[in-house]
């Protein structure tokens, strides 16, 4: 009896074996079978067995249901859509974005009010390489959730948000299919409904049915689509009613219909999707483009990353305003949510310099109003606004924050037009509180124009001539060290101990800090109004004083990425050595001495103090 139970034993291990050993789409055709359909012998050896395979089906479900999770990327999904990489393989899979879009249809569905009947939803894509086959997967997903799909081809972020409000598109919802200025093998999805680009946690909430769904289906393979969506031009109607705005409100005596005449104004679309904003609006408009650079879309990139933070970008249009003698450069990423410009002298101005001009221009329109930024501004930012006799709310980073915080502000009878981040995501509220990149130059370009109607011969850029820069700044960053799935919790235990150090004064002259007329408090991070958003990501803002004057010389902010397992830290100083002397306090008196350096890769640190003494 004993030599009959052995062998059965050894046998069902033999089993359990090759199941692991088998490759993962062999192993899904086999999860829909019970643990109790198999009949290895004697009874508690099949137990065992029976315990074993559930452990790998959880395990195997628990990992594609991860695999789906670790694709958002705050509001956003994003992934790797093509090899190409070192040390990256593909995770944003067709089968992986048909789940996704077939979730959002559902949500959309389930959340907003629709008078149709059928869920109308449109697509818009940027030039990416790998566009064309997610888009199927798109609309296979749209269609396994009874919506009806919309095909806008190339397209840009802020113009798939206005295709649900300008008619006769008026669409229920719409997605954006870019991951901004990141590599071409990259790729993600943006969402957006009539009321505007969803939050963290709604696309948390389809990441996570999107995971089931996924994890739930034997074959990991999106399905093709039966009949193509239809094909709309929005991108025409998006272009005119940028161009009627810009009539409208530079109400040109001479010539209404072409009030641009006389401007030269180079673009840099960085071979994305900001080409039309040349043909489709400047030149309509009576402006000279010649010198622009990079109009033609190319899913490779193959000039320079189309990022208005990019240095090469910006030297590049430099040279042309310079070469051209152009009145105005200016730099789109790559879904043309965020910009930045070149003066007539030449000068980059994007970061905290945009800012200032976005805030010089909309203060003259509506003064008093709170500017909201995230907080990684500096004190001259803060000082430009005040003397404007606006004010400054420093809140967390990520465009949607800045941008989300700047509508609540509204709602609290607190009057907020512009909420900017230093990336150059941008929003006014005349728009929507929609980030878009090309409005933002709209309203540059009007303002341009008013000061050569009203008799200046100076460049925008004369309206920050007066900003004080810092005069030592740096970011550095720290890999966490763990696995992936625990380094969130890792980033967020080494920033909340920074937090404790700070309020338990072990810093000596650091303090948290906050802006107690926009409700926000303890670094810059915490609401302190009757209804407090989510928490997206960790990080605080300390400030820090000098021993002998008491007064603030620069600051610290400490951010747990969304992107990556790591943490970033930013600082500024008005004081010489000031940020070599803070980093150096943060890593001998809070690394090392609170014992967090244990789990986090500090060696940019120590370079960085290396380099400065």
């Amino acid at each position: 009896m004993a030599s009959t139970s052995t062998s059965s034993l050894v046998s069902s291990k033999t089993v359990v074996s090759l199941f692991l050993s088998l490759p993962r789409t062999v192993k899904s055709s086999f999860l829909s079978f019970t643990p109790a359909s198999l009949s290895f012998k004697p009874l508690r050896t099949r137990s065992s067995n029976a315990t074993k395979i559930d452990e790998v089906t959880s395990n195997i479900l628990d990992e594609d249901m991860d695999q789906i999770r670790r694709l958002q990327n705050g509001s956003d999904v994003r992934g790797v859509a093509l090899e190409g990489e070192k040390g990256r393989t593909v995770t944003l899979t067709p089968a992986a974005v048909e789940a996704i879009a077939e979730s959002f249809g559902e949500w959309v569905a389930a959340t907003e009010s629709n008078v149709n009947g059928v869920i109308r939803v449109s697509l818009g894509r940027d030039p990416r390489v790998s566009g064309g086959k997610l888009s199927t997967a798109v609309f296979a997903g749209l269609a396994r959730a009874g919506c009806l799909a919309f095909d806008m081809g190339l397209a840009t972020t802020p113009a798939c948000f206005m295709s649900t409000l300008l008619p006769p598109f008026e669409y229920d919802a719409s997605i954006m299919m870019t991951a901004s200025h990141l590599p071409y093998t990259r790729n993600g999805l943006k969402f957006f409904t009539k009321r505007g680009g969803l939050t963290s946690p709604e696309v948390e909430k389809i990441c996570d049915l999107a995971a089931r769904k996924y994890a739930n289906r034997q074959t990991k393979v999106s399905t093709l689509i039966r009949t193509r969506p239809e094909q709309v031009d929005f991108m025409s109607a998006y272009s005119k009613h940028l161009r009627e705005i810009i009539k409208e409100r530079i109400n040109h005596p001479e010539h209404y219909d072409t009030p641009l005449k006389g401007f030269q104004i180079v673009v840099n679309a960085g071979n994305g999707s900001g080409g039309f904003f040349t043909w489709d609006v400047l030149d309509k408009l009576g402006a000279d483009t010649f010198g622009s650079l990079y109009l033609n879309p190319d899913g490779m990139f193959p000039n320079h990353i189309p990022n208005p933070e990019d240095k090469t970008a910006m030297s590049r249009t430099r040279a042309s305003v310079l070469e051209n003698s152009a009145d105005l450069g200016v730099v789109f990423d790559t879904d043309v949510d965020r910009s930045g410009v070149v003066d007539n002298k030449g000068n980059p101005i994007n970061g905290d310099k945009l800012i200032a001009l976005m805030s010089a221009i909309v203060l003259k329109e509506h003064p008093g109003s709170t500017i909201v930024t995230d907080a990684r501004t500096s004190m001259g930012l803060t000082r430009f606004i005040t003397e404007r006799g606006g004010r400054h709310c420093l809140y967390r980073v990520g465009y949607r924050n800045v941008i989300d915080k700047g509508v609540e502000l509204n709602k609290d009878g607190i009057e907020s037009h512009l909420m900017m981040e230093t990336s150059g995501h941008g929003a006014v509220k005349e728009n929507h509180f929609l980030d878009d990149g090309a409005y933002m130059v709209v309203k540059i370009i009007i303002e341009m124009v008013r000061m050569r109607l009203a008799g200046s011969k100076e460049g925008i850029g004369s309206l920050i001539e007066d900003l004080e820069e810092p005069l030592e700044s740096a970011e550095l960053r720290m890999n966490i060290l763990s696995e992936p799935r625990d380094a969130k919790a890792k980033g967020i235990e080494a920033i909340e101990t920074f937090r404790q150090y700070i309020e338990e004064g072990k810093l000596e002259g650091w303090e948290l800090d906050s802006c107690g007329e926009c409700w926000v408090s303890e670094g810059c991070l915490v609401d302190s109004n009757d209804h407090p958003s989510a928490i997206d990501a960790h990080m605080y803002r300390a400030k820090v004083m000098d021993k002998k004057s008491g007064e603030e010389y620069g600051w610290v902010h400490m951010r747990q990425s969304i992107h990556n397992p790591n943490i970033a830290l930013n600082m500024q100083s008005v004081l010489p050595g000031g940020c070599f002397s803070m980093t150096s306090l943060f890593r001998d008196r809070f690394l090392e001495a609170s014992g967090v350096a244990r789990f986090l890769d500090i060696s940019d640190i120590d370079n960085y103090i290396g380099s400065q003494s």
